[in-house]
């Protein structure tokens, strides 16, 4: 049996992957210029240098890429609800698996935000996930408190 934190945590890698999908397919030309890059890599520079202006498969190759991402956005998302709807279920109080479905997501959003698009965050922006991740700690580290009938029935 899975527990409520990890689905919280795969939640939030895949809304991550969610948000990298949509900036690769309605963003800028991010999968052209990965497929021109990937092309000089392959082809000698020489050969690049002379048909350069010659139409190149990357001129009609990020469209079905677009396409994929696009569909991708859309998996990511759905899968993401469903296990953020277990870790709900799973986890002991839904702050739990709200705040442990965020850090996941801020994280994993560093992290291919870095890899994918060469992305740097300023120091404000550590320090800020440091806090965040400092609550998920204190959540973590908490007990839920159980109040008994009769307490609630002393207080009537």
């Amino acid at each position: 049996m899975i527990s409520g934190d990890i689905y919280a945590l795969l939640a939030g890698i895949l809304g991550a992957v969610a948000s990298s999908s949509a900036k690769l397919s309605l963003g800028a030309d991010y999968l052209k210029d990965m497929c021109d890059t990937g092309m000089k890599r392959w082809t000698t520079e020489d050969h690049w240098s002379r048909h350069a202006e010659e139409e190149t498969p990357c001129d009609w190759l990020h469209i079905p890429l677009r396409l994929m991402c696009g569909g991708l956005l859309f998996t990511c998302n759905a899968v993401m609800w469903t296990f953020f709807s277990k870790a709900l279920r799973h986890c002991s109080s839904s702050a739990r698996a709200t705040v442990t479905t965020t850090a996941s997501n801020f994280v994993s959003s560093a992290v291919l935000g870095k890899m994918i698009f060469g992305e740097t965050h300023a120091a404000l922006w550590w320090v800020g996930i440091s806090l965040t991740l400092s609550g998920l700690l204190v959540l973590h580290e908490s007990t839920p408190q159980i109040v008994s009938q009769e307490d609630g029935k002393k207080d009537n």
